[in-house]
């Protein structure tokens, strides 16, 4: 219990009570969090429920933390990410809805074909990333994040309703399904023992609809928030139990929580919204600039950006003041933590743009000490995304 209470606080999550109860998992307003398809499955598994964005959520297993991020990078690990919101848009006019929303250019995709892209507000500020799916089945499939679901919902159903009003053809519906996530370099290996389509055959960020494991319709996407290659299923709930049992099947395969999925992707340089970007973050100071279609902001200066740390001593945490070798604050801290793989601290946080040169020495205040920092290159562990040859 100790070590699933370390591994919750080690989340830093800004916004998001993480809290633990012997035996039920959770403390405070249970009654008001969801459950996934898979919470009795996570129980079974001696999953740690933890409340975040909402829900109940595992944050680890019975092995440790830093047992299955090192399981992620040399095998492959399954992750509950149910709680993301699933969405699709329909219509002829789909296209020209999220085209209104986003900064990316949906319309130039191939059939099932993904990208991640950004909702944004009238300042450029950054409201959600998602990843927006140009299906051959007639719709776009989008998921995005579980604690932005109110506010995107509704910046995607006023949209909806402004060009009915207007008499375009477009609607929105919401996709109740569960989604797991198969991550790491032996994720399809596993997963082709269920499948008949050949994986080969479906590189990074393109996604196709089949039967797995015996499941039918489900929608498999070559993506992951880990570095990994890997796969999200988008499952009907009335299979989800069926699928994760099989994939465990697999000795390859082990269960992950909120813990590993937090350290594996920070160490593959992947922002988490609400910490390392948010509506007062713009998509170039995010280091996002390549997601931008319209350009104005990419010819001008920013004032900050977004920087790789790596340290020696305490970890860097969310917050802790970023600070020039001369010991002028010039930053902050958005997400830190010891990285499993490199055996020293990693993090990421904001500095002026003069300051934002790889190999830069900075200083990072760490429980009231101030240790030496470098400004790194991200990801600081290489990425393993499948392309193909």
């Amino acid at each position: 219990m100790q070590r699933a209470a370390s591994a919750a606080a080690h989340l830093g999550f800004r916004g998001q009570a993480l809290s633990l109860v012997p035996g039920r998992g959770l403390s405070g307003t249970q009654d008001a969090l969801r459950r996934t398809p898979l919470y009795d499955f996570h129980l079974a598994h001696g999953g740690k429920l933890v409340a975040f964005a909402g829900w109940r959520l595992p944050v680890q297993y019975r092995d440790s933390h830093v047992h299955s991020h090192l399981h992620t990078r040399r095998h492959c690990s399954l992750f509950d990410v149910s709680h993301m919101l699933q969405t699709k848009i329909h219509g002829r006019d789909r296209v020209k809805l999220m085209e209104s929303l986003v900064v990316g250019d949906i319309a130039e995709l191939r059939p099932n074909q993904g990208t991640l892209s950004l909702f944004t507000n009238e300042a450029g500020g950054i409201l959600d990333d998602l990843i927006v799916t140009n299906t051959s089945e007639g719709h776009l499939y989008v998921v995005s994040n579980a604690g932005c679901r109110d506010k995107d919902l509704a910046l995607m159903q006023d949209k909806v309703r402004e060009l009915q009003s207007r008499g375009s053809d477009v609607g929105l519906e919401v996709v109740d399904n569960a989604l797991l996530a198969l991550q790491g370099p032996t994720a399809a290996r596993v997963l082709q023992a269920g499948v008949a389509d050949d994986l080969r055959k479906l590189p990074f960020m393109t996604s196709a609809v089949m039967e797995v494991f015996g499941v039918p319709s489900c929608r498999v996407t070559r993506c992951g928030y880990t570095g990994e290659d890997g796969v999200e299923i988008s499952v009907p709930v009335a299979g989800a139990v069926r699928l994760a049992t099989a994939l465990l099947g697999n000795p390859e395969v082990k269960l992950a929580g909120l813990a590993a999925r937090d350290s594996l992707r920070l160490e593959a340089g992947l922002c988490l919204y609400g910490s390392d970007i948010d509506e007062h973050t713009t998509p170039v100071e995010g280091s996002l600039g390549w997601t931008l279609v319209i350009v104005p902001q990419l010819q001008g200066k920013v004032q900050r950006r977004r920087v790789g740390l790596t340290c020696e001593g305490a970890p860097m945490r969310p917050h802790s003041p970023i600070l020039s070798a001369e010991g002028t604050v010039i930053g902050a801290v958005t997400s830190g933590c010891p990285s499993p793989c490199l055996k020293r601290n990693v993090a990421m946080g904001y500095v002026l743009s003069e300051y934002s040169r790889p190999g830069t020495p900075l200083l990072v205040q760490v429980r009231r000490q101030q240790q030496v920092a470098v400004v790194s290159k991200m990801p600081f562990v290489p990425t393993n995304y499948y392309t193909l040859k």
